[in-house]
């Protein structure tokens, strides 16, 4: 998923990271998907903005590879009655709840029907986590003096991006982020809030950002080595 407008510097698909593999004997760009697995093949002297030029051109066709993949691969609930799970910095007690029909949250709490735990929990997540999206993309605004920019705040469930952010001020961020430590969601909410005054990533746009958080590198390394577990309980 990338980061930020169209995500133009994000070496990863659908969560998985790219892995770049050069050879001077290769004379042609080339990208393998295999399950959970993307393979950029490339010349030795191809510079990087070639190659993600190229892999922003395939984007959509690898994560829909990788979907593909997923879905075949039978998967196994780690969702059981007493395990803890963040929340935007939070640990909540998940409590399994046959009767109910939905989750629900009682103090530290998170009541889930046992039936259906993996759409119940999406579903909380999506809705828990949007007015405090909201809190956080308005603090960065404020700080970039971009507030009058901002048009609105979304949660998204796309693959291929952890946020983005329109021309026209729409910030979208994804549900998923709310399991990632808090510093996490935060430099994600503070890069797509920086978009409001460069939508690109200029070495200006990357000012605006590190005045606010100075070691945003460090968040944005976690989520390109650990963002793909956020997508799994």
């Amino acid at each position: 998923m990338a980061v930020g407008k169209g995500g133009a510097e994000d070496w990863s698909i659908g969560g998985v990271p790219v892995r770049v593999q050069r050879s001077a004997r290769r004379r042609t760009l080339g990208l393998q998907v295999r399950p959970g697995e993307v393979v950029l093949h490339a010349p030795t002297q191809v510079p990087d903005k070639t190659l993600l030029d190229f892999l922003n051109a395939k984007r959509a066709w690898a994560a829909g590879h990788l979907a593909t993949y997923a879905a075949r691969i039978p998967t196994v609930s780690s969702l059981s009655d007493g395990v803890s799970l963040s929340f935007l910095g939070e640990a909540l007690t998940l409590r399994l709840n046959s009767p109910s029909t939905q989750a629900e949250r009682v103090g530290s709490v998170l009541w889930i029907p046992s039936d259906t735990p993996e759409t119940a929990l999406t579903d909380w997540y999506k809705t828990a986590a949007l007015p405090r999206y909201r809190e956080l993309v308005d603090i960065y605004a404020d700080g970039l003096n971009a507030r009058s920019r901002l048009k609105s705040v979304h949660v998204s469930d796309t693959r291929t991006r952890w946020g983005s952010c329109t021309a026209d001020g729409q910030i979208r961020l994804h549900w998923a982020l709310a399991r990632a430590p808090l510093d996490v969601a935060c430099y994600v909410a503070l890069h797509e809030a920086a978009h409001l005054l460069e939508m690109n990533h200029s070495p200006r746009y990357w000012t605006h950002v590190s005045r606010l958080m100075p070691q945003h590198k460090l968040h944005r390394e976690w989520l390109r080595v650990q963002g793909h577990r956020l997508m799994k309980f």
